[in-house]
């Protein structure tokens, strides 16, 4: 399994959200190129990075990213307000090696069918966001009437790979609920990358035991809930 340390940029810098609020952060750090860095230098072999501002639409943070590219020799994955073949064909110019797409995905297939063409589905990681059973979209403010198997399922043979987050949990570091995850392993092909919520070793253990392809941890690393190297050898158990 692999464990993925988050880099969420916002304004050149390293943040934590609560909950995805722009206007709540765990913590805000000057450098994520270091930060990136000492991830790497403690053992990850992926980095997981998410352009807040290109979410939000404020802007974007390419240039810091082409940086963490040019610093670290771990590949990256990307997300964050790609909603053009463009964009996403600027990140895979750039050195990145998936690019994480949700929203317009979800909302306009055909944007796969796209992206899948041009760059091919090993580099597309498909976002899946679940509040209350349902699958959320636009930043976690509106839901559609679809569970996230449902739509896993309209992706079988599109996408290299699902990023499922658990909005309930996220960012709340107050653990993770195991047996919505343990659902989508058991009724999808595609690898299964797991986020929100992982606040301890034991969260760990569980994704692992379930068939979890990588997980995802951002604020219990910076918290230091989780010690990266630790976290590191139960996956490799």
């Amino acid at each position: 399994m692999l464990v993925i340390p988050a880099v969420d940029l916002k304004g050149k810098k390293c943040v934590q959200l609560i909950q995805g609020d722009p206007n709540k952060k765990h913590l805000e750090l000057n450098n994520p190129v270091e930060v990136a860095k000492k991830f790497v230098d403690e053992g990850a072999e992926y980095l997981h990075i998410i352009d807040l501002d290109a979410a939000f639409g404020t802007g974007n943070n390419r240039d810091v990213i082409k940086s963490i590219i040019k610093e670290v020799n771990v590949p990256v994955e990307v997300g964050g307000g790609i909603r053009s073949l463009d964009i996403a064909k600027e990140l895979i110019n750039l050195g990145v090696d998936r690019v994480i797409v949700g929203t317009k995905a979800i909302l306009e297939p055909e944007f796969i069918e796209e992206l899948n063409k041009d760059i091919g589905k090993d580099k597309i990681v498909l976002a899946v966001e679940c509040k209350d059973g349902k699958v959320v979209v636009k930043g976690w403010k509106e839901k559609i009437d679809k569970t996230p198997i449902e739509v896993i399922n309209d992706f079988e043979d599109k996408v290299g790979y699902i990023l499922f987050t658990n909005v309930d949990v996220e960012g709340l570091l107050k653990g993770i609920n195991v047996d919505i995850i343990k659902e989508l392993i058991e009724n999808t092909k595609i690898p299964i990358i797991y986020s929100g919520g992982v606040t301890t070793l034991d969260d760990i253990k569980a994704l692992k035991e379930i068939g979890v392809y990588g997980v995802v941890i951002g604020s219990a690393l910076y918290k230091g809930l989780i010690d990266l190297k630790e976290a590191l050898k139960i996956s490799k158990e």
